[in-house]
């Protein structure tokens, strides 16, 4: 993917950021996945989007069709044989995360949401997942028609529900739900001292934003994973985006808004080195208190360290690196 499509490639979560002037509050609520099971791990029923799937037993070839779902799988010992591109990380195994899991590259069967369903037959899955997604109904039949499909929660909309949620149904989709839970718990511990030495941010409102497309400012809402993860770190979120945003993950600000970044700490993705300098100049932006106070936080998404594209991926492998990274980005304040 080259670097002019990052943004949309992260952006692809909103769906289509609000313009800001449009209206509609649609805030998601956390909701524990619907799965039921009966005796051993299988055969498990998993309810989503489109229904329900039963995995009939262990699977062994998984294809991930998510965005960030290989993160999960890996997490739990099984490598992927098929996974989507994303942030065009080819050969598979570029990030600091997980560089040492990919002991067998995937092949590639699509790019976001375009899935090349013939390279996914080749595989011979049985089992695909596609949870940070926005796979179509018409798209679940075609697979299913291949393997088990486990489709996005049917809770939140496409892309929204929280990282923890879609690997706790990874977890149990591989039968291996106790597995991810101690993950997670060990996750929860870190966010809970990272809470418990930075007791400040429990009274500072952070706003996540892109500003890497000239002229744009996408700020996320409270059901983007990016802002979910600044607030499970201790932060407050910014009630004005949330609302800007609308049905949408994030909220693209003019110029004439970017009051609504004016917070207390300011976190920014960047897809290059020319984007801080950029912005920097802006006028508006510069004018902003939190920019004059110097409580901002440059975050590169490929440029090492890619703790963007780590706050981007929100997996049970990249968050733990991301907080170790971002503790001491955001108390350096640059």
């Amino acid at each position: 993917m080259k670097k002019r499509t990052l943004v949309q490639a992260a952006l692809s979560l909103a769906l289509g950021v609000a313009l800001v002037g449009c209206s509609g509050d649609d805030a998601a609520t956390t909701t524990t996945p619907s799965v039921s099971s009966s005796g051993s791990a299988f055969p498990v029923t998993i309810a989503h989007k489109y229904g329900s799937t039963t995995i009939p037993r262990a699977p062994e070839r998984v294809v991930t069709l998510g965005l960030s779902d290989q993160d999960a799988v890996l997490a739990l010992g099984t490598v992927p044989v098929g996974a989507v591109d994303w942030f065009g990380e080819k050969p598979f195994g570029n990030w600091p995360w997980v560089k040492d899991k990919w002991t067998t590259a995937p092949t590639i069967v699509g790019e976001r949401d375009d899935y090349d369903v013939e390279k996914i037959i080749g595989l011979k899955p049985d089992l695909i997942l596609a949870q940070y997604s926005g796979m179509t109904q018409a798209q679940y039949t075609t697979l299913s028609k291949i393997a088990p499909v486990v489709a996005q929660i049917k809770e939140f909309p496409d892309y929204s529900a929280p990282w923890q949620d879609m690997a706790t149904v990874i977890g149990k989709s591989l039968g291996r739900e106790p597995e991810m839970d101690k993950i997670l718990t060990g996750i929860d511990d870190q966010l809970a001292r990272v809470k418990k030495d930075n007791p400040e941010w429990a009274n500072q409102t952070a706003v996540v934003v892109d500003p890497s497309e000239p002229g744009m400012y996408a700020a996320f809402a409270e059901s983007d994973p990016k802002a979910q993860l600044i607030r499970d770190m201790g932060f407050k979120l910014s009630p004005e985006v949330t609302k800007l945003a609308g049905k949408d993950t994030a909220a693209v600000l003019s110029a004439e808004r970017l009051d609504v970044l004016d917070v207390d700490r300011l976190v920014l993705l960047t897809t290059d080195a020319t984007v801080r300098p950029r912005v920097e100049k802006d006028p508006a932006f510069a004018a902003l208190k939190v920019v004059r106070e110097k409580r901002t936080t440059w975050l590169p998404y490929t440029d090492a360290p890619p703790v963007g594209g780590a706050l981007t991926f929100v997996t049970p492998l990249s968050v733990p690196w991301a907080i170790d990274q971002l503790v001491s980005m955001l108390n350096s304040n640059g």
